[in-house]
């Protein structure tokens, strides 16, 4: 795997990390070895970023990447975390200083940590984008040094473009792969210009891109691809990437045509994402060490062809931009 500076800090990062939201939970059942036996399979293969959240499992993603580390020792992979989904009811007026140190003491204490390497905000309320004071409580945070630095988790390409014009915001998490290309078109060019780190989040549509879903395949009642299909618990854009099952699995389809032979498709689409060398770093998700395996296998494919590329934006724009293009 590639190293490279995430954004302006001084934390070197795998192009390929560990998303922590599947061993924290609303994935079905994914049992606290496998989480453990994921993780360390993904520091095993050389990973050196880990993105988590206090809501992953109300706190049980955070709890394990810390026993995990502790039990490992040596040198520590950069872990950011995220706050703010703990709010009830999810408003702006929630997102103050006082909330936020609350949720941040929060997981200083789950990770064992005297200094979050980085928070974010976690797909706050837009109208959190126009207040500046929220923005300033986090400067002041970091100035007491509970926090190193923190970003934000967005959910649509006009929410990040607001976020990086704030001098603090260190860097965007965003979704985008073959079904969500749009942040491609200018949030990217931005946020390269600024030096804006860019975690990119959800690289495998749910799991869709893995092509090991099917129109039979069950998901249990916890898990998200169950209960979230229209949006019913949090932003619909995260199940699936917002794209409409049935037409999902038709692209996927024509997607597995191009995956080169003795690759997967899950390391396909991951390697289609780190064609842009706009991302930072990527990070799939994992419910058991093969998995973890397999997204880190992702960095040693091929670059991709121009025809390849050019053949994923057809298919794209043919059957899947109407659904997702201008809501995200």
């Amino acid at each position: 795997m590639k190293h490279h500076a995430f954004g302006r800090t001084s934390f070197v990062v795998t192009d390929v990390g560990f998303g922590a939201w599947q061993i924290g939970g609303a994935w079905g059942d994914v049992s606290e070895a496998d989480g453990r036996a994921a993780l360390n399979a993904a520091l095993d293969a050389g990973m050196t970023f880990i993105d988590t959240a206090d809501v992953y499992g109300d706190g049980r993603s955070e709890k394990i990447i810390a026993d995990v580390l502790k039990a490992r020792g040596g040198t520590r992979p950069m872990v950011a975390t995220k706050a703010g989904r703990r709010l009830n009811p999810h408003v702006a007026d929630g997102y103050n200083k006082a909330n936020l140190e609350g949720f941040i003491d929060r997981s200083l204490k789950n990770l064992g940590v005297e200094s979050l390497d980085l928070v974010q905000l976690h797909c706050p309320p837009t109208e959190v984008f126009y207040r500046p004071e929220v923005f300033a409580g986090l400067d002041e945070l970091q100035k007491a040094g509970k926090i190193k630095g923190y970003g934000v988790s967005v959910s649509t390409v006009e929410e990040g473009l607001k976020a990086i014009e704030y001098p603090g915001v260190l860097s965007i998490q965003i979704i985008y792969n073959i079904f969500r290309q749009r942040p491609d078109h200018l949030f990217f060019k931005e946020a390269k210009r600024r030096n804006v780190a860019v975690i990119v989040r959800v690289p495998l549509a749910s799991g869709l891109l893995s092509g090991k879903i099917t129109r039979d395949t069950k998901f249990a009642s916890d898990d998200h691809r169950n209960f979230n299909r229209h949006g019913e618990a949090f932003d619909v854009g995260e199940t699936f990437a917002g794209v409409p099952f049935e037409v999902g699995l038709q692209a996927v389809e024509e997607v597995r045509k191009l995956v080169p032979a003795g690759a997967s498709m899950a390391a396909f689409a991951l390697r289609w994402i780190l064609m842009n060398e706009a991302v930072t770093v990527v990070i799939p998700g994992a419910r058991n060490a093969e998995q973890a395996k397999g997204n880190a296998a992702a960095a040693d494919l091929a670059p991709l062809s121009a025809d390849v590329m050019s053949a994923t934006r057809e298919i794209y724009e043919r059957l899947i931009a109407a659904h997702v293009h201008h809501r995200w």
